[in-house]
Parts: C-alpha cells; structure tokens; sequence
C-alpha cells in the first residue's frame, strides 16, 4: 500500500450511484498547460506544529560510537538506598515518611557515591560533565566509542546511554506578533495546595508575570535555592517562586553553545515554562490581556502552591544529560510534585531510559510526576509511558469556534481566537491569484503577494508557516485569512491580532479549494465568530494533536493515564516570545499541568498519600469526555479534583514491583497494582488472571460490590464479587478474562466498576487477544500485519499449539478502465471537487477482504485513492511519487462503499487510470488453490503460509483468504495476494 505523512482526518461525501467525474469547472481545452499549484508537492509536509521533540535516534545498532553518554550505575541512589552497607545508614524513606534528603546519614551516602563514580571515571581516565546522586546514581561524561563499550562491560555500571534530545511538547501554528500587556497582583486562594511546591522542569520562568506576584514564606522541608544568572537576580524568588536553578552543562556540551536568544539563567525567553507553571500553580488574576483584549479571569489550578523552576530545555530543547540533573536537583531541594511537560517524537523509544529511572526514584522518594504524552496524534506513540509517571493526553475543552460562508452557500466551521469584523460579504481570493506560484504565493510566503490584488479580500492560504501567511497578508492590505492546509493538521488556535479563521481538516481544505477554484475571480465569503458546534465530537473530547495507546514499549500498561485541558490554553507566558504576558497554548504540555496542580492540592489536602496513591485517586474517579470512552484515546478520562479528593478506595503498586518492572528487559506492567488493566499480547486460547488491591482511604468502614461494564465478547469472573474494607485495610479483588466470543486481533473495552454506599471506583480495562498479529498500536488501519504477497504470507502467532489452515482459494481482481477529467495539478482533494472520480462498491455480508486499487503506467501522473461509506472516510492511500495506491481492509463493515480517485499531479486534462476491485468471501472455495502453514505454532515464534495455485490461473493478480484452526477455535488470518 502506497503511504506517505501527510496527516489523517474524516471526509464527507455524497454517495453516487455509477462511476462518474465529480464537479468541478470544465475540462479545459486540448492541448493547454494545466495550472500547477503544488499543493502536496514532494518534499512538503504539514507544518511542524507540535513542537514534538528530537527525531527518535537510531536503535538498530547496537555499536557505542564517540560521542556523550549517560552513566548509570549499579548501587541506589540517596532516594532508594535501603542500607546494608557497613557504615552506612538506609536513606530511601519509610512507608509514610518523606525523603530527608540532607541529612547526615544522606550526605554520608552521597559522597559514598561520589567516591565510587570517581573510582569508575578514574578508571577510564576521564572527567565527568556533570554528576547525579540523589535521584539517579551516575554521571555524564565525554567518551570515545571504545570507552563506552568499557564501561558497559563493568560490572560496576548499570547502563551506558547516548546522551539524548527533547523538547517541549507543546503545540504551535505560529510565533505571534510582539505586544505587550499586564495583569494586576492578587492574593491566592485558600486551601488549593499550600505548602506544597511544584517542580517544573521546562524553559525557566518570566518572575515579573502577576500569575507569580506574592510574597510566599518557605514551606517546611524546603531545601532549595535562587541560583541567579544572566537577567535573573535572587529577587525573582518571592516566595510564589520559591527556588529557582538552570542545567546546561549537557546542552552546550552538544551543541558548543547556547541558542540564539537565549541567556544562561532560569529566565524564559521561549514561554513555554512560564505556561506550564502558571497553569499548573500560577495566582488568579482578574484580567488576562492579550493585545488589548481582556480574555477574562484566569487561574492556576493550585493557586496557593508554591513553584521551583529548573531550567533545562534551551530554546525549546534540552538534553537527557541536563533533565536528569533537573530531577535530581528537583528531589534534593524538596518538590512535592514535578511536571514534565517534554517527550520524544514518535513517543519512547526504549523502556528504562535514564530519565524514566531518575523520576522512578523520585517517584520512591515521594514526588508525583505529571508528564506529557506527546503531540503526534497517533497511537503508539506515546512518551513519558512509565508507570510512575501520570501521562496526560490533551482534552478540548472549548470550541472557540468560527465560520466561514462561502458566496454559494456553504458554511465550513473552524477556529477562531480572534476578533472577526462584523462585515457582510466579502470578496475571498485563493492566494494563488495574488502572486506568482514560483515565489510560493498559493502558500502566501513572505514578500508572495501583490498588495494591489489583496488589498480589501479575504486571502485563503494554504499555509507553511501560519503566522509568516497571516503577516504577509496583513502587510499587503488584505481584510482577513483563511488558513488551511491541503494535508489537514491537528486543531487548535494561535491569536494573530488579524481577522483569522483556521481550518484544520483535508475536507475544509478541500471544500475551501473547489469553492475557489470554481470563483477564481468572484468569489465572495464572510467570517463570523460561532458556530454549530460541529468542529468537535463534544466538549470535553480528546483532542485530534494528542498520542493515545496502546504504549508501544509496554505490555500491561495503559497509556495515557489522564486527559486535561490541552487546546486553547490561556496562561502567563514570556513576552521575549512575541511580547504577549498572557496567551493561548495548545498541546499535551497544557494538559500536564493541570493534572500537576490537582495533584499538588490533593497532596496539601491529604499529606500521607503516597504518588502512588494520589494518581489512584484521580484516575478512579475520573470521567468519560463525550467524544469517546475508549482507554487506549483518553486513558482514565479526565479528572476532577473535587471526586479525587475523597476516592474511597486506592490502587498502587509496590516499591519492590516498580523496581522489578524497571529492571526487566522486556517489562510487562499487568500485574502491577496499577487503577487501570490492560492486556495488549494476550493468549485468546487461555485465561489471563489478574489481581489489585484497593486500600480503604477513606474514613468508614464501607461494603463494595464489584461488576464489570462493556468488555464485549469477553467472559470475566470476579472474586469476590462482594467485600468488605475497614480504613486503612487493603481488599483484593482477582479478576479471570477469558476470551470468550471477542474478536481475535482487535481490542475490546470497558471497566471494572466498585461500588459502595459513598463511593465508585472504577478502573478502565484494555484487551486484546493476540491470534496472529501483534499490534503494538490500535485498531486503525486494520490491515497491518495482515496483508502478504507473492502467494505468501507470514504468521506471529499469540499462542502455541496444533494449526489447521484453509484457503478461499484466490479471487481475480476486477479492473476497470477509467478516465478523469481535470483542470488543475497539484489541487486539493474534495468528494465532488475538481479532479475527482468517485464509483460505487457494493460488499456484501461475509466479505473477508476488500482491496481497492488503482494503476497507471504514465509517470508524469499521481493518483490518490481515498474510500468512504456512509459519508465518511474509511481510509486513503496517497503517495507523492506514483499512481499504484491500494486500500485493503479485513473483514471491512458490509454495504455501499464509495472509491474516491484523485489526480493530484498531472501533466494532461485527460488523466486514464484503472480501478481493481476484490471482494474476497470468508466462505468461499473456489477451488483453485491449496494452502501449505506449518502444522503447530509457537507462541512469539513465527510461521510462514503458501497459497499454492491448482491449475491454470489467468495472468493477472489474484487474492485469497487464510484462515486457521487450532483445537476447536478459529483465528482469521491473512489476505494473500498472487503478486
């Protein structure tokens, strides 16, 4: 199947009866070059707007090469060290205790560490760039590949790591222009989190912000310190900000230097941390500016914590080297809480990563960890997936929506933060007609657009960098912008100070296209604030930017925790990054930061509760968002502080259990006591027991009756199904899942709901039953792992034992000659739209395979293939550099399908292509095959399948279906093509 980046997003249509040429201007002449626009022109991908993180480093190759490392080694640090040491007293803290991180027997320790580190470095005849004793046990250091590989053979050390980037995962469709505003002082709230701190390890802080403008005396057990620098003097820690440090040892160390427009002190130039602590503890403040505008009353979530801010991202990025001298220092000094609002692109990359062993320790030592779960909107990939980390996913929580009618009638509804006039119609140009296409005027770059062709007109812009084509616009005169970009994107909102009206998805991009392309000249539209509420599948509803599960490092975890506002965020931020003192922020770092503060007030409220304890408490007690129930999208779902505080009964796992499951080199979290059970890879063919433990929290003896909700197909027995827990005493509960009916290869959800007089706990569940196919990701794109070719195919089975395989036999695809008509290259995709080609499939019930293609021989044409059913898309295939798309789907839904074909780039008006269509039936046998599979399996092993062709077979491709038995149960298998 033909695949390229550009981001997924639903369509609509109108379902047609035959093949027919869709809309659209007329043909034009014989003979005349076709207009190129270049919309999705190679090389070209949706603008970076989730601030993501490095580019995930090379794990293939295991050879160590010069560069620098990250040491761990083998003994505890301050916060785990348990004693048995002569002459040295345990450190890590008691059951109920806090970490005394400065006492006489941790400082006995510490330079006890110190000592051996300088033996190992002495050893190699090196010097360490920084050193860690409190939270992680190592050190960093310069090392040639030969010296790696030393210290990881020394029995001394526990792990030898390539120093790493990551940034912040906050998301951004451009920088804003710089205006300045203020906000008064005002006092904090009681009761919401004082004496608590709340560490966060980010971009620095703006002290002069009135989110932090009150004086503070320091919390019991504070141990921390304003270390000043560049434009930060020890004046900047009030008391709201009670300490203050910055790390970039690691950083300079790799790149030689700092950023430009960065200082070498805890201020922020970039906004960024100055955000995530004014949401997570920032003060109330009556009227948050922005440009003039008074957006209201804001508040951080625990408004009476205190906030101690470690530098370590530099221009948006920071290394592993210099976040773990953060977290170190963050335990030392005495945090109660950490947010960690930073992660990798395309989530983790391998468990036990030396920053997930230095907030492991953290989390022993006491601290809660909230932490981002990334910006690619995709499943799988997840960062920050420990299970002593709270990963939050970002949640919608207001639309901010605005609409957008088109002279013809039609309304498209995106996003707006801005202030649109109250205008009537207006004349709207495609940016192509106000300069040369050359000079990237379609994208409205700066310097593209002729002012006397904009002047007064709506521009419509098919964005690379949203803020340079709203500031393009303005400078030549226009009247307003609509933005989009043919490959969709993820929504959210940036505030321009400019009439500005945001559409996110490939159909608004290709409803806006058509529109003009058809009114190059007299096209004519009007922006409105409001709309019908159709931009969002309801408020709350996770959000199309957010990482969701499964966590593809992790068996038996579910990931994310928690979802939180995350859209639209309006908190303090840096005016060296646009000259704004309040903004607009969007990501998974949003949404971190207020679970940070609910978890900073659950701790000032309950002082005994354990991290453990306090993530238990707001994930039982968590909601559903409207938009789904599903635990792989939302996780627990989202929070409410004013439920968690008082859960009934909590779920968490044990010191010993985290420490096993971090030493593991497969880890599997299923067993672990965690408020949630998810089973990614289990055996269908057995039942899976898995038991938790809930911890009477509360103040009552009190009676619950435990039941299960959803969980299709699945068979669940509890015991007890009754119990009875006094405070303070601990009630287990084993649930056995057995496969029953379910699905093989595809997740089925639901919960385990405990129910007393005065409370509800639930714990949301994740299972899927690996059959032959396993799927570190969810169920989009089902063929995965699932389509062979060359009549062969290839079996990862999910369980051992006897195997009996049939085949349909193979099905000829149907080919169709076909031929579209369009007027332009490079164009925007719409169902009706110019270019466009639409015929009707029928599947039938009891279809195991449908495969859609398309084929052309002329390679100066790229076709796009896009497949719907009932007015939404199904799923696409489009390639920059071909026209060979296919669409296979397993066991696909039976009815009308529609099979969208698109000319993206073409040379000619006239553009022949073919159609093939299969329909595959998981009953059929025709008799022209026979299939050969290996006669037992192995669970984790693999097998390979032949479809063996009988007799004559005409020349041309060919599919069939595999399935396979083993015992009395019947797993799917494969669809297999000939070619």
């Amino acid at each position: 199947m033909a695949t390229s980046l550009r981001a997924l997003s639903a369509l609509t249509l109108s379902l047609t009866l035959t093949a027919v040429g869709l809309g659209g201007p007329a043909p034009a002449r014989a003979g005349t070059p076709l207009p190129d626009l270049g919309l999705l022109h190679e090389g070209r991908t949706p603008a970076a707007l989730t601030g993501g993180a490095a580019l995930r480093p090379n794990t293939a190759s295991p050879a160590l090469t010069d560069g620098q490392y990250v040491v761990r080694l083998r003994e505890a640090p301050v916060t785990s060290y348990a004693g048995g040491k002569s002459g040295l007293a345990a450190t890590e803290p008691a059951a109920g205790q806090e970490l005394q991180p400065h006492s006489a027997a941790a400082e006995k320790y510490r330079a006890h560490l110190s000592e051996a580190q300088r033996d190992v470095l002495d050893d190699l005849g090196v010097k360490a760039r920084q050193t860690y004793t409190t939270a992680f046990n190592g050190f960093t250091a310069k090392l040639t590949g030969a010296q790696a590989t030393t210290l990881a053979e020394d029995p001394r050390v526990a792990a030898v790591s390539k120093a790493q980037v990551v940034k912040a995962d906050a998301a951004a469709l451009g920088s804003p222009s710089r205006t300045a505003a203020t906000g008064p002082k005002t006092t904090p709230m009681p009761g919401k989190g004082s004496g608590v701190v709340v560490g966060v390890i980010d971009t620095g802080i703006w002290p002069e912000s009135a989110s932090f403008a009150a004086t503070m005396p320091a919390p019991k057990g504070w141990h921390g310190t304003c270390q000043v620098g560049d434009g930060f003097p020890a004046s900047a820690c009030n008391g709201k900000i009670i300490g203050a440090r910055y790390f970039a040892d690691g950083w300079i160390e790799m790149a030689g230097g700092l950023p430009d427009g960065e200082i070498l002190s805890a201020r922020d130039m970039q906004g960024h941390g100055t955000h995530t602590a004014s949401t997570a503890a920032g003060l109330p403040v009556a009227h948050a500016m922005v440009l003039g505008r008074d957006l209201g009353k804001i508040s951080g979530v625990a408004p009476d914590a205190q906030i101690a801010v470690y530098k370590a991202l530099w221009g948006g990025s920071g290394t592993d080297a210099d976040i773990i001298a953060a977290i170190d220092a963050a335990v030392a000094d005495g945090v109660d809480v950490i947010n960690y609002s930073i992660g990798n692109a395309m989530g983790d990359y391998q468990p036990n990563s030396p920053i997930g062993n230095a907030f492991l320790n953290a989390y022993l030592a006491g601290v809660f960890v909230a932490a981002s779960a990334g910006n690619d909107g995709m499943s799988g990939m997840i960062s920050n997936a420990e299970p002593w980390v709270t990963t939050v996913g970002a949640a919608v929580e207001r639309a901010n929506e605005a609409t957008v009618r088109l002279g013809d009638g039609t309304k498209i509804v995106g996003a707006s933060m801005d202030v649109l006039p109250a205008r009537g119609r207006t004349p709207i140009v495609f940016a192509d007609r106000a300069g040369s296409t050359e000079d990237g005027a379609q994208f409205c770059l700066g310097g593209s657009l002729d002012a006397a062709k904009i002047k007064g007109k709506i521009v419509a812009c098919d964005f690379d960098s949203a803020a340079g084509a709203v500031e393009e616009v303005k400078a030549k005169g226009g009247a307003g912008v609509v933005l989009f970009q043919t490959a969709g994107n993820v929504r959210l909102n940036v505030i321009y100070d400019f009439p500005a009206v945001y559409l996110w998805s490939t159909e608004q991009a290709g409803q806006i296209f058509n529109y003009l392309w058809a009114h190059r000249d007299d096209g004519t539209a009007t922006l409105t604030t409001g709309g019908d509420t159709s931009s969002v599948a309801g408020l709350p509803s996770v959000a199309g930017l957010s990482s969701y599960g499964p966590d593809q490092m992790h068996t038996g975890l579910q990931k994310p925790d928690l979802v939180a506002d995350g859209v639209d965020v309006v908190a303090a931020v840096s005016p060296m990054a646009g000259g704004r003192l309040f903004d607009a922020y969007s990501g998974t770092s949003m949404a971190a930061p207020h679970v940070a503060g609910m978890a900073a007030i659950l701790r000032a409220q309950h002082p005994g509760w354990s991290p453990g304890a306090v993530a238990s408490a707001l994930r039982t007690t968590a909601g559903d968002t409207k938009g789904t129930s599903s635990p792989l999208r939302q996780g627990s779902g989202l929070p409410l502080v004013s439920r968690a505080t008082d859960p009934g009964l909590v779920a968490e796992p044990t010191a010993a259990s985290l420490t096993a499951f971090a030493s593991a080199a497969t880890p599997d979290g299923k067993e672990l006591n965690l408020p949630s059970i998810a089973l990614r890879e289990y055996d269908g063919l057995h039942p899976v027991v898995v038991k938790r433990s809930f911890t009477n929290v509360g103040g009552r003896t009190e009676t619950y009756r435990a039941r299960v909700e959803g969980l299709s197909g699945m068979d669940v027995t509890i015991t007890p199904e009754t119990f009875t827990v006094r405070p303070g005493a601990t009630a287990t509960v084993t649930l056995k899942l057995a496969r029953g009916t379910a699905t093989w290869d595809r997740y089925t959800t639901g919960s385990l709901i405990l129910t007393g007089a005065q409370h509800r706990v639930r714990l949301t569940v994740a299972a899927r039953p690996w059959g032959l196919t396993p799927r570190p990701y969810d169920d989009t794109g089902l063929e995965f792992g699932r389509v062979g070719g060359l009549g062969q195919g290839y079996l990862e089975p999910g369980f051992t034992g006897p195997l009996a395989a049939r085949t349909t036999g193979y099905t000829p695809v149907t080919w169709t000659d076909k031929q579209l008509s369009t007027t332009v290259t490079g164009g925007s995709f719409f169902p009706g739209g110019v270019g466009t080609q639409g015929t009707r499939i029928v599947v039938p019930s009891g279809t195991a395979g449908l495969i859609v293609q398309t084929a052309s021989d002329d390679p100066n044409k790229n076709l796009d293939l896009y497949l719907y059913k009932d007015g939404k898309m199904v799923e696409r295939s489009w390639a920059f550099w071909h026209s060979n798309e296919r669409i296979a789907r397993f066991f696909p839904e039976p009815g009308v399908y529609l099979a969208y074909v698109h000319a993206q780039s073409t040379d000619t008006a006239e553009v022949p292509y073919r159609l093939g269509v299969t329909t595959v039936a998981a009953d059929g046998n025709r008799r022209n095959a026979t299939i050969t599979a290996p006669p037992e399996v192995t669970r984790g092993g693999s097998g390979q399948v032949t479809v063996n062709p009988v007799g004559p077979q005409p020349d041309q491709e060919q599919w069939a279906y595999t399935e396979f038995r083993t015992g009395r149960t019947v797993v799917p298998g494969l669809l297999i093509s000939s070619r």
